[in-house]
């Protein structure tokens, strides 16, 4: 091990107490993007990461004022030849309502035992406070030997409206070889991470209609067709009796999985078992022919959100509902595309509609798939770096959900994404008492030191 590197693990191990204070700073501002009220909250947010960056010895550091929230922008380009990383980032947070269901304030850090628990302490404060702790480490142990560039962003829990047109303007500031995101997260505390694949999205909404206005079922039933009754053989219909999704040319240019890439997801500890523990579901369901961790991450999904149609109170009320309307998402995998989604939905409404309605789909939100290259200096130097810190080889996972921005990188950036965290999956996300396991966080700040470090190398 190199005098350098060892002496930066060594500062992260005795500075600690400095960085877990640090962290309480930021997680005690009620960052919260959604709400108007918190708008002087999301400028302090702002400032005391322009603040860190500084401290660090970056370069133009700058909140870049949007419509909405800043971006933050810092730079340290100092190492002629070495690899540049853009690490993303973004200090905003839900909501923490319901507020009744915490156990301490959300926006008051309190320790229990090894878990610090406030509103952002998993998503994504904690994960962005690590990067900067890693790199005062190697700061203040010998200097960073590699270029980065910070971008961390004010947005992300309202969808990044601002971000698109913000990477489109500063394409050369932010260009870089790869991405590190960390906003990503482990299995269990002892079960290191890399997300290389994320799912795209399709989200829809669906409304059918008949009569103009609500019919009484006695007088009218068996002569107008009910919509409710329409919408839910339409999505019944959406699946097949094996679970693939019936839509016409939906499966085209789905990206199989290699025998290798089989193999590999064979690793993780995801079993059947898992997902009914994490779930509570009585049995699994899907599609025919793949494994549950596949299926999750690796195969293409349609479902409905949410139903609405017709008297939902309480008692009866007969009635022949006017309208009735299903949200429906698809996630997406690699190569398949929202717009041809899009069509392939509206074609098999033409085919399958009942006469005697009417409907409407409307596309609410799409974006693409992502994958990377396993073998890109990226990946390689995180994996070293995470077996360094946990004594294991990580594991390598593809996520279910979708991450926007990794997209938005990828598109007009031309950059991959490396994807790793130190959040767990019991961190109560976007829930009451989110938390962080601060074990796994103090071990997450010395992986990406040797990820710094393996970079340099």
């Amino acid at each position: 091990m190199t005098d350098q590197r060892q002496a930066a693990l060594q500062f992260a191990r005795t500075n600690r107490d400095l960085f877990l204070a640090s962290l309480k700073e930021i997680l005690a501002i009620p960052s919260i993007s959604t709400d108007p009220a918190r708008l002087a909250d999301m400028q302090k947010a702002a400032n005391w990461v322009c603040d860190q960056l500084r401290s660090l010895g970056m370069q133009k550091v700058k909140a870049h004022p949007t419509n909405r929230h800043p971006i933050v922008y810092g730079e340290w380009l100092a190492n002629r030849g070495a690899p540049t990383v853009l690490i993303y980032g973004h200090y905003d947070v839900q909501p923490a309502d319901p507020l009744e269901l915490w156990k301490s304030a959300p926006f008051e850090p309190t320790r229990r035992g090894d878990n610090l628990y406030a509103r952002g302490a998993s998503d994504m404060k904690g994960q962005v406070v690590a990067t900067l702790k890693a790199v005062e480490s190697l700061v203040k142990s010998g200097g960073l030997k590699v270029n980065v560039k910070w971008m961390i962003e004010g947005e992300e829990e309202i969808g990044s409206p601002s971000l698109d047109e913000f990477i489109k303007q500063n394409r050369t500031l932010l260009a870089s070889d790869f991405c590190l995101n960390p906003d990503s997260g482990m299995i269990a505390p002892e079960a290191p991470c890399i997300t290389y694949a994320l799912r795209g999205l399709a989200y829809f909404e669906l409304r059918v209609h008949a009569a103009t206005h609500d019919l009484h079922s006695g007088i009218y039933g068996g002569v107008v067709h009910n919509p409710a009754i329409a919408l839910a053989e339409l999505v019944a219909g959406m699946h097949d009796a094996d679970g693939r999704i019936t839509l016409p040319g939906f499966y085209d240019k789905v990206r199989d999985l290699s025998p290798e890439e089989r193999e590999q997801l064979t690793r993780l500890p995801m079993n059947d078992k898992y997902y009914l523990d994490q779930t509570g579901a009585p049995a699994l369901h899907g599609e025919t022919g793949y494994s549950a961790v596949e299926r999750v991450g690796a195969r293409p999904t349609l479902d409905v959100n949410g139903m609405l149609s017709g008297f939902t109170g309480a008692g009866s009320k007969t009635v022949i509902p006017a309208t009735a309307m299903a949200k429906i998402s698809m996630r997406l995998v690699p190569d398949q595309d929202p717009k041809d989604v899009h069509k392939q939905l509206e074609k098999y409404l033409k085919a399958n509609a009942p006469r005697g309605i009417h409907w409407e789909l409307t596309a609410m939100q799409g974006s693409k798939a992502s994958i990377s290259n396993l073998e890109n200096a990226g990946v390689q130097a995180l994996s070293a770096a995470l077996e360094a810190s946990w004594g294991r080889q990580p594991f390598l996972k593809r996520e279910g959900g979708s991450v926007p921005v990794v997209i938005k990188i990828q598109e007009l950036l031309g950059q991959e994404s490396v994807l790793t965290g130190f959040g767990l999956p019991d961190d109560n996300l976007h829930a009451p008492n989110e938390k962080l396991h601060l074990p796994t966080w103090y071990k997450g700040i010395e992986a990406l030191v040797h990820f710094f470090m393996n970079l340099a190398g």
